[in-house]
């Protein structure tokens, strides 16, 4: 009786007979058979290496999944489909090229499944082997036959897949040998030291009080000096670094932040470490003691101001704050009204380039308190431009979240959803240095514009929107379209 390799590799070769490769001519089983191949110097799991051996079998055959996981169980169709790009058969493949790879992209950075992630690594590897041997003997011409011409987005890809299975994969002779194709095809990309042995700092926050959530991962006190920020699986080694380095230059020009003095790897995510002495975050603060709302909040705004004061040049390298916010526009509003998002984008575009320095991600769940003195961490959103888009974070972080579901603000935050508008209120009284109403529900206003947009493209991320999100979506367009329609400008 045949085991499932043989059986696979049977299958396989079935299914692929007559095609051949790209640059020379083989036939196209001896690719899947080489994936098996360096997936066998990784691992033992026959579902991991079945999966390599059928991996471009959907793809590009006449092959299905269903048929896959009958054959050979569902895992294995798991991680076949994870490789398995959509075809979109009505359009040129040279048009969905980026497309088809940010997609598949997606499924490699949430998937919990290592199995994943070796699949890529094996075919990757397979891949440049091919391109790497060609380029050394035609050099740039070699782009010109393939679907995509321009090397960049190659090396965008190629970086990606290397980024998202580092910290898994970083020991393997295929992840190193991975890299150093990259750096001959495209020189500089990765440190070299990346295709040598490394071996993170491994740490473990099991038993580790949880601080906080936010965007990009988990902060836990590690113990009596020490507090670790443990980031999305998604994120990459390039990511902690870039969210380093932000933040030290936000540091060298006066904003209060805890800088992280190393990287070690929390299971298959990375963590940051910050030395924050016996300091809480602002969240707990408050919900140990809501009736010192009102000074928490002072303790805020005066902190968000003085940041503001500060501004800085374009040889800072800050990103703009507004791209972020079109993002948000782009990526929500725009897909269920495309003229009233128009309409957003131009009242984005119409703000002053004052060239302040913003957090970007200004909570009470990111800020500490250590002797008194508030420092900030999560930096990955530090950028420049105008006040009124860090007050709109401020504004959909502690009401418009809240108007979703009170219980998002209540989890998110720590406290209850009353405490945190009078979080609110009291936060823009002191920010704006006045108690007059009129003025205070002005700035509250437009930053509610950019919120509820906000808003929008986050339902519209979580799938295709259920009946009752289809309901917060009209509700959000409703109002940015009446605010739209007396709001002229978002200065303040």
């Amino acid at each position: 009786m045949m085991n499932m390799l043989e059986e696979a590799i049977i299958y396989a070769t079935v299914l692929h007979q007559g095609k051949v490769r790209k640059f020379n001519g083989i036939p196209y089983i001896l690719h899947p058979m080489e994936v098996a191949q360096i997936l066998s110097t990784m691992t033992d799991d026959q579902e991991v290496i079945t999966a390599g051996i059928l991996h471009d079998v959907v793809e590009d055959t006449d092959g299905t999944l269903a048929e896959i996981e009958k054959r050979f169980g569902k895992r294995v169709a798991y991680l076949v489909s994870s490789e398995s790009e959509n075809k979109y058969p009505d359009e040129a493949r040279e048009q969905t090229w980026k497309r088809r790879k940010e997609e598949s992209l997606k499924e490699l950075s949430v998937s919990t499944d290592i199995g994943v992630k070796m699949l890529w690594l094996a075919d990757k590897l397979a891949n440049i082997r091919s391109i790497a041997r060609v380029y050394s003997e035609q050099g740039e011409a070699l782009w010109k036959k393939l679907h995509q011409s321009d090397p960049a987005m190659h090396l965008w890809y190629y970086r990606t897949v290397a980024e998202t299975v580092e910290l898994s994969l970083n020991k393997t002779g295929a992840f190193k040998e991975l890299i150093k194709h990259i750096n001959y095809i495209w020189p500089g990309t990765f440190d070299s030291e990346k295709a040598k042995y490394r071996k993170y700092r491994e740490v473990s926050v099991e038993g580790c009080r949880l601080l906080g959530r936010g965007a990009k991962g988990d902060v836990y006190r590690y113990d009596d000096e020490l507090v670790i920020k443990v980031f999305n699986q998604n994120n990459t080694y390039s990511d902690v670094e870039r969210e380093i380095s932000l933040s030290r230059r936000a540091f060298i020009l006066g904003m209060p932040t805890a800088i992280s003095f190393g990287i070690v790897s929390v299971g298959n995510r990375y963590g940051a470490m910050y030395e924050l002495v016996d300091s809480e975050t602002v969240s707990q603060y408050i919900s140990r003691s809501p009736g010192q709302v009102d000074t928490y909040a002072g303790i805020m705004a005066d902190m968000d101001r003085a940041i503001h004061e500060i501004t800085v040049t374009h040889d800072d390298a800050f990103p703009p704050a507004a791209d972020r916010i079109k993002s948000y526009i782009n990526g929500g509003l725009a897909y269920e009204n495309e003229a009233l998002a128009k309409k957003c984008i131009r009242l984005i575009d119409q703000l002053p380039d004052t060239c302040t320095l913003i957090h970007g991600d200004f909570h009470t769940g990111n800020v500490f308190l250590q002797n008194g003195e508030p420092l900030l961490i999560d930096m990955d959103r530090v950028s420049y431009g105008h006040p009124i888009i860090e007050l709109s974070d401020v504004y959909y972080f502690y009401l418009i979240m809240g108007e979703e579901a009170p219980s998002i603000v209540e989890n998110f935050m720590g406290f209850s959803y009353d405490t945190a508008k009078q979080f609110v209120d009291t936060f823009f009284r002191r920010y704006l240095c006045t108690d007059d109403e009129a003025r205070i529900a002005e700035v509250k206003e437009k930053a509610s514009l950019i919120g509820y947009a906000r808003l929008i493209r986050r339902l519209r991320w979580k799938g295709t929107p259920s009946e009752d999100y289809r309901k917060k979506i009209e509700f959000c367009i409703e109002r940015i379209d009446a605010l739209t329609g007396r709001l002229d400008t978002l200065t303040f």
